[in-house]
């Protein structure tokens, strides 16, 4: 498997298309070891790259980074001021009613990693519509308006829907007989340094895709 399929690159960014199973960035711990895109991507193209947004690691698709501290800056500052539009395909356990709907619920860290709703978080706002139903699943296109960690999972979670092969969120042993997380990052839409409007999409996988019929 290819690990760096870059899409896009000039002089200020780079978009690419990150498979699951991927770190983002240096983990710390014991996947301080592990492979990441940040390290791949500054490898490949000799020279410092800075993240500007993350993937989970068994969250697949478009990833941005920036080629300079300028462009950085540009971009950091786009995510916001809510400049930088990100969509996701999402299927996630049960049928999900209404077919539409807002999930404005705060985030906060509750330690060892996971997220959750809290009074006291951050202001999280996640929109969804359903896509297609299955007899036990929802695939669901999903807008976020912030972009809090595991912002998805836990407001999919919080509503009784966890993403399907979700193991810190979802029941352990029945998310442990999928293959991977069923959350891909399929569409980026934003304004590039230059000012030129940008669109960016990338098919779900093939590892994705192949899940859906078992649900």
């Amino acid at each position: 498997m290819n690990l760096l399929n870059i899409l896009f690159e000039d002089e200020d960014y780079v978009v690419v298309d990150k498979p699951s199973g991927l770190l983002t960035m240096p983990g710390r711990g014991p996947a301080a070891r592990e492979k990441n895109l940040l390290a791949l991507l500054t490898q490949a193209l000799k020279r410092p790259m800075f993240v500007v947004h993350r993937l989970d690691k068994d969250a697949s698709g478009l990833i941005l980074f920036a080629k300079t501290a300028q462009a950085h800056r540009y971009f950091s500052t786009l995510f916001e001021t809510k400049g930088i539009k990100k969509k996701y395909l999402v299927a996630v356990e049960g049928q999900v009613a209404p077919r539409r709907g807002e999930i404005d619920k705060p985030i906060k860290p509750y330690g060892s990693g996971r997220m959750g709703v809290g009074f006291d978080g951050k202001d999280s706002l996640t929109c969804y519509e359903v896509l297609e139903e299955y007899d036990r699943a929802t695939l669901l296109e999903v807008r976020l308006i912030t972009g809090r960690r595991h912002q998805i999972r836990v407001h999919m979670y919080y509503i009784k829907h966890p993403v399907i092969g979700d193991r810190l969120y979802g029941d352990q042993a029945r998310q442990a007989a999928y293959p991977r997380l069923m959350l891909h990052s399929y569409s980026l839409e934003f304004a590039d340094p230059a000012g030129r409007k940008r669109t960016f999409k990338a098919d779900p996988p093939k590892d994705f895709l192949n899940v859906l019929p078992f649900l």
